[in-house]
Formats: C-alpha cells, structure tokens, sequence
C-alpha cells in the first residue's frame, strides 16, 4: 500500500467505521432468526468497543446509559454553577418572565443548541437507538432533561429564585438551562462514551 493509501485510509477512518455501522445495522434488519440478529449485535459491540480504543473522538456512539447522564450532570454544573451565582442571570430572568414568546424562544434556542451539537456538529457519530416513543433520542431527553432539573434544583437550593413567583423563577431557570443544556451535551459527547 503506498503511503498516499495510507494517509487517505487514515482520514477517513470515522468515516469508515461509520459505514460499518450503517451495514451492520442493515443486516440486523434483514437477517431472518434471532440467533443471526445476536450475532449481528454482538459484532456490533466488538466494532464499537474497538472503535473506543481507537480515539476519542470519532466514535461511534449508540445508546444512553447512566454514565452518559453522569457526564451530562458534570457539563451542566461546570456551565452552570457560574449561572448560579451571577446576577445577570437574574436580570435577564426578570426581563424575560413578563415576555412569554421571548422566554419560549429562549427555551426552544437551548434545545435547537443540544441538538445540533448531539447530532449535526460531528463531534462523534451518534445514533439514535431506540428512541422514547419511537420519536425522541434518549440522549437528547437525558441531555436536556438533566440540565434543565439541575439548573431548577442549583437555582431553588442556592436561594436564587423564589417560587412565590413561579413566573420569574421559570424564567430564571430557563435562562441558566441555556448554558447548562450546552455543558451538558459536550459533556456528554466528549469522553466519547
């Protein structure tokens, strides 16, 4: 193999594993007995688990399991806990609670945020397995469910909103949801788990 070959097999080495997945997982598809799907997913399991030694970055990625949520949890409390003691956050809380469109804009923007780091910026080959209902990603849920609950226990536990005005706290826990859902899906994805 001469040493352009090699450079090009390098690069397009996630690529590749890619498309191994994309095969595997039409063969899952299209084989008949339970015993073949089995040893389609284990196959599946060895290519992911080389893959993982491989690079952290690159990976295929399939599933959600409590590690991811740990991860997650650790980007949402890094991104988040300066939201918590800044008083902007506050500020822009208070300016957003009498402004529902603006505050639903905010919300929707933070979720459009996660899913496009979870699955358009490349950082790792994620797919979807199994998703909740047959239409929403577990990690997008856990992603956007961990940061939001964690950005409204930080805020409530810290003394930073009073629920006497549920309107205003919401908003402030929308608004520290933004950087917290960001911190957690680059969580999530960057080990490479």
């Amino acid at each position: 193999m001469s040493e352009a070959d090699t450079e090009g097999h390098t690069a397009g080495e996630s690529s590749d594993m890619g498309d191994l997945f994309d095969e595997l997982e039409e063969l899952e598809e299209m084989v008949e007995t339970e015993d073949a799907r089995e040893q389609v997913r284990e196959t599946m399991r060895v290519a992911m688990v080389a893959s993982a030694a491989a690079s952290p970055f690159g990976r295929v990625i399939r599933g959600y399991d409590r590690g991811d949520l740990a991860e997650a949890l650790l980007g949402s409390l890094l991104f988040g806990i300066p939201m918590a003691v800044e008083g902007g956050t506050q500020e822009v809380g208070t300016f957003l609670a009498p402004r529902p469109l603006y505050l639903g804009g905010t919300a929707v923007s933070a979720v459009l945020l996660v899913i496009g780091i979870i699955y358009v910026a490349d950082i790792q080959d994620v797919r979807v397995h199994e998703p909740i209902f047959g239409l929403i990603p577990w990690r997008l849920a856990g992603v956007v469910g961990v940061s939001f609950l964690t950005a409204a226990l930080l805020l409530t536990g810290w003394g930073r909103i009073d629920w006497a005005e549920p309107s205003v706290a919401v908003a402030n826990v929308v608004v520290a949801f933004v950087p917290m859902s960001i911190g957690a899906a680059l969580g999530d994805l960057l080990p490479g788990s």
